[in-house]
């Protein structure tokens, strides 16, 4: 990215900057409990990228890797809790061989035959999954 004496100079000459923008950043993740607070996040970091001489192509590969990174450990999670919610799964079918599985954090909505459903993570949608071994342990576990 930027020569080490580049970043120093820039610190030192922008340190008030710096310091309003941490205390901006704890604020915000101490006090907002949603995805809205990511974004703000997400927001004052490149804010103070661009501030500094970042270029956009720089901060548009690292809010890549972070939405990449937050969608991975978002559905790594989501697996989790289906293993772990399979039990309390409630099952309902349409006659057009739709169906839904709810538990208390997952939502999925299928149609019988495809290799796909649509899975939503304590209310944020993470798209359409194909459907793997723990996807079908789940459905099999809320048919029971």
């Amino acid at each position: 990215m930027m020569e080490p004496e580049v970043w120093s100079q820039f610190i030192k000459e922008n340190w008030l900057v710096i310091v309003i923008a941490l205390v901006l950043l704890f604020a915000v993740v101490n006090l907002v409990k949603t995805v809205i607070k990511w974004a703000i996040v997400i927001v004052i970091v490149v804010g103070l990228f661009i501030y500094s001489g970042v270029t956009m192509d720089q901060i548009g590969n690292a809010v890549n890797k972070v939405a990449d990174g937050t969608l991975s450990t978002l559905k790594a999670e989501a697996q989790e809790v289906m293993l772990n919610e399979a039990k309390e799964a409630k099952y309902t079918s349409g006659e057009d061989g739709t169906f839904t599985i709810t538990t208390p954090n997952i939502e999925m909505k299928g149609k019988a035959g495809e290799d796909k459903v649509e899975v939503t993570f304590r209310g944020v949608s993470l798209g359409k999954w194909s459907i793997t071994d723990t996807t079908k342990t789940f459905i099999e576990e809320a048919k029971k």
